[in-house]
């Protein structure tokens, strides 16, 4: 880099204070002349009134923290799990993530307890605080720091790993507590400054400042990939705690970072965050809309094959038999080009606005089909996989067999190289459960249990809806290529 010497930089900076003093003044007094009706020398261009208020005036974003500080919380959480469980994981784990063949590492579990740090924002006075999913996912007790050093309890009211949002209730809503106001994201624009509070390393109530640095990115966690990037510092133990405009109210959840990316931080729209938040306080659970569709990408080449102008679009390559796809009239082959009035360039935003959308839910749809533009109406259903947990939230077998089952889709069954979308696949199992002892593992397909077939979920509530502590169970596994049977005592770890 260059260097100058000290006397030769500090001539240049009283240079350039004098200098634009002189061209300040110039400018005000040119300005003040043609107010008053007499304009002198080049027209004046005056600076546009910027919407957001910014921390010029006073140079400091004091307010700004003041204003937010007492609605952001310190959360320790323990939890008991073994390796690559618990906090520590990537926050977005997904069924079909990056982690979905770490069952062949076969580490031994060390199940003793261990604790983790995070953040998080009060949104309402009876103390319902936002965070995110992998802060408190798997906590056997969660305790909450408020501003002035006070402790609290606090229970998971829901939580949504898809979208990596937690919603926490502290001192059983029995206590009041101050609250931050959510803004608007989408108002939000590229530039704007913002700050981001939390306990980075236990360092409780930092500040950071920095600006939007870009909306709407993807960064490879999942379907619902639609964050704000900011370069206003994140750290472990940041997660969970708010991005905050210059009105002090919440615009985003600080939930990830760049591994070595110096200043690159991601967080959820708060826009995202409210629909969540909101069904899972009412429920406590998520409701995804779901249109029974496999989707590609529009290639060039795909492109000109359909006759399409460009490659903003998402082809249909398939749809499923009785599906709201099928009864609106879509068809493979079709290239979706709008959902509801907004454009869909890519599949990942088809994703996100139906996943995002309630069932039952009522939509536009247009499309490109033999060159010619046509719209279809169409009722969103619900996903397939939320259903499963629906129902699944009344049995007795599953929480004595330690797991967690879906159905097989025709999407699974694609990507696990399944002949047929029959039986159900294990998407969790419980540390220290009879079933982990036995060898079952994530992404196992059940396909026999005590020798009688398992086609569909309701054959695995069938057969397990009755087993009792004590029970002996027989269970045959399609992993990969290979069958392999399992056996163990239901409720014995």
């Amino acid at each position: 880099m260059m260097q100058l010497k000290r006397k030769t930089f500090v001539a240049i900076v009283v240079l350039a204070l004098i200098t634009g003093g002189g061209v300040g003044v110039l400018a005000t007094g040119r300005a003040a002349e043609t107010t008053r009706g007499r304009t002198v020398g080049a027209p004046v261009i005056e600076a546009p009134i910027l919407p957001v208020q910014m921390p010029l005036t006073t140079g400091s974003f004091a307010k700004v923290a003041e204003a937010i500080k007492p609605a952001v919380v310190n959360i320790n959480t323990v939890f008991k799990g073994g390796v690559g469980s618990g906090p520590g994981r990537t926050p977005f784990e997904e069924f079909f993530g990056e982690e979905f063949f770490k069952r062949f590492f076969g580490d031994t579990p060390e199940r003793i307890p261990q604790r983790s740090l995070g953040s998080g924002v009060i949104v309402d006075p009876s103390g319902i605080a936002l965070t995110n999913a992998h802060v408190v996912e798997k906590a056997t007790d969660i305790e909450v720091v408020t501003l002035d050093g006070s402790k609290h309890k606090a229970k998971v009211i829901g939580l949504d790993k898809k979208t990596d949002l937690a919603v926490l209730k502290l001192d059983d809503g029995k206590a009041t507590f101050k609250y931050a106001r959510l803004g608007d994201s989408e108002r939000m624009q590229v530039g704007d400054w913002v700050i981001a509070v939390g306990s980075p390393f236990g360092l409780q109530s930092t500040v950071t400042a920095g600006i939007i640095s870009a909306k709407a990115r993807q960064i490879g966690q999942g379907p619902f990939d639609d964050f704000l990037q900011t370069d206003a510092a994140i750290n472990p133990g940041n997660s969970g705690g708010p991005l905050v405009n210059m009105q002090g109210e919440v615009i985003g959840i600080n939930t990830a970072i760049v591994a070595g990316g110096s200043g690159i931080g991601f967080a959820i729209p708060i826009n995202m965050a409210k629909k969540i938040y909101t069904e899972l306080v009412a429920k406590g659970k998520v409701s995804r809309g779901w249109l029974g569709v496999s989707i590609q990408p529009l290639t060039p080449e795909l492109a000109k094959s359909f006759g399409a102008k460009d490659t903003k679009g998402v082809l249909i390559s398939d749809v499923i038999p009785d599906s709201p796809a099928s009864k609106s009239g879509l068809k493979s082959g079709d290239i979706l080009l709008e959902f509801n009035g907004k454009k869909m360039e890519a599949p990942a935003d088809l994703q996100r606005a139906v996943g995002l959308s309630s069932p039952t839910q009522d939509a536009k749809i247009k499309v490109l089909r033999d060159q010619g533009e046509k719209t279809l109406d169409i009722r969103i259903g619900e996903a397939p996989e939320e259903r499963a947990e629906a129902r699944g939230n009344g049995t007795r077998g599953r929480p004595l067999l330690g797991l967690d089952v879906r159905p097989v889709t025709p999407e699974i069954a694609r990507q696990l190289n399944l002949p047929a979308p029959e039986g159900v696949v294990v998407a969790r199992v419980e540390d220290g459960s009879a079933a982990a002892e036995a060898g079952v593992q994530r992404g196992d397909v059940v396909r026999e249990i005590n020798r009688q077939r398992v086609r569909t979920l309701a054959d695995f509530e069938r057969l397990t809806k009755d087993s009792k502590e004590g029970d002996r169970l027989t269970v045959l596994l399609q992993r990969g290529p290979m069958s392999l049977y399992v056996a163990f005592t239901v409720g014995r770890g």
